[in-house]
């Protein structure tokens, strides 16, 4: 029989769940489910029970668990999940940030030579084993911020050997860090400069020679392409994403970020989410909307190139469900601090304290398909974060400054 570990937090002054709310639409505040003085009951990898530290306490005792008794005021929330980040990947592209500050655009670095492309001559000479201990070091950087659930795409290898390179190191790089990484296949990222062929032919390549090992070697089960002038048009990736869906690959899409289009192409796949969003209009927001699928706001690329915010506002208030993550990335998103874009985001789209917490929890699980994390209660896994505090409202309202305390994942302190 396999052995039975119990542990019991607490007592806890406020504990968030994020239990309970709706998927799609605006919150409030007050939906949120706070269980004060809480107590935290884990089995293994899961929470058993969460409610009143003094009625949770004596069966905690008569089981033998580990009791972790809290100091202090601490106030616990489901582990943070980033469900977009481009985190492998080799190089700097310090020089891209320097010319965007001093005029120039993100689309004319990029026809000039930088821009994603270089980060791919980058990410190409390094190895397997090099992008792994790269990925492992800057997940573990996030996972001492709160963030146990990490989104990695691949997209930075464009062709088939180097897109297989960076799964493999992903799925190497999710063995040797206590964070849970969920790879996603970017290889429609932009169109390689050194194919020979049409763009389609190259997207005909990888659907064909890619999508097969992806399964074989269970690297990745999402495809995700970038609909944009520098990228793919809505007519390239019809064939790409229809190989896709008929193998069971869940879709997601870079969307309308300098232009509108690749939200449609979303809805019309029925993609789980479309991201970035930033330079969607009033219809994109209501065709999101009328869907199912969820907009992810991403302000580190706002932040990183300067430009207007995801119009996170309208999309809750048209309906839409919201999800935040950083796109930590060399190029566009340096920083790649969940935490304080969210808040900041917040700020400037006048998000109430639930949306922010939501679309880094619950409803950021949604926009990763993941149904056992992003919400404290029984049957959830035990990723569990604490922030030195007695009142939630100081997490957002100081900006990503304050940092948790404790991390658990699943079940085990990491922190």
């Amino acid at each position: 029989m396999p052995t039975i570990k119990h542990t019991f937090i607490g007592p806890i002054r406020q504990a968030l769940t994020l239990s309970n709310l709706p998927l799609k639409g605006a919150l409030k505040d007050e939906q949120m489910e706070i269980i004060s003085e809480a107590g935290i009951l884990i089995k293994n990898d899961k929470i058993h029970q969460i409610g009143s530290y003094w009625d949770i306490f004596p069966e905690a005792q008569s089981i033998g668990a580990e009791i972790v008794t809290l100091k202090g005021d601490f106030v616990a929330l489901p582990g943070l999940i980033d469900c977009h980040t481009h985190i492998c990947f080799g190089g700097s592209r310090a020089q891209d940030y320097a010319l965007r500050n001093a005029g120039k655009t993100y689309l004319e670095i990029a026809k000039s030579g930088g821009g994603i492309w270089d980060t791919v001559t980058k990410t190409r000479k390094a190895s397997l084993e090099k992008l792994a201990q790269l990925t492992v070091q800057r997940a573990n950087r996030h996972l001492k911020d709160g963030i146990t659930t990490i989104e990695i795409k691949s997209g930075y290898g464009l062709s088939v050997e180097e897109e297989l390179k960076m799964l493999r190191a992903i799925k190497l790089a999710d063995e040797n860090t206590t964070a849970d990484l969920t790879p996603t296949c970017l290889a429609a990222h932009i169109p390689p400069k050194d194919f020979e062929g049409t763009h389609r032919d190259y997207l005909k390549a990888i659907s064909e020679e890619v999508f097969p090992i992806l399964k074989e070697e269970g690297l990745a089960n999402r495809i995700d392409a970038f609909i944009e002038e520098t990228a793919f048009t809505s007519e390239d990736i019809q064939s790409y994403f229809q190989k896709a869906k008929e193998m069971g690959f869940d879709i997601t899409v870079h969307a309308d970020q300098f232009r509108t289009g690749g939200s449609r192409v979303a809805i019309d796949f029925g993609a789980i989410s479309a991201d970035h969003l930033e330079a969607s209009t009033g219809n994109e927001i209501q065709i999101l909307a009328n869907s199912n699928t969820i907009a992810v706001a991403l302000p580190g690329a706002s932040m990183g190139l300067g430009v207007a915010y995801t119009p996170a506002r309208k999309l809750l208030d048209a309906g839409a469900s919201l999800a935040i993550a950083s796109d930590w990335n060399p190029g566009s998103a340096p920083m790649g601090d969940l935490l304080m874009q969210a808040a900041v985001l917040g700020t400037y789209e006048k998000l109430s304290n639930a949306e922010v917490l939501a679309g880094i929890t619950s409803r950021a699980a949604a926009a990763l398909n993941l149904t056992d994390r992003g919400q404290l209660h029984s049957g959830m896994l035990a990723d569990i974060i604490l922030f030195p505090t007695n009142d939630y409202r100081e997490i957002t309202y100081q900006q990503g400054r304050l940092k948790p305390f404790k991390v658990f994942k699943r079940g085990v302190e990491i922190r």
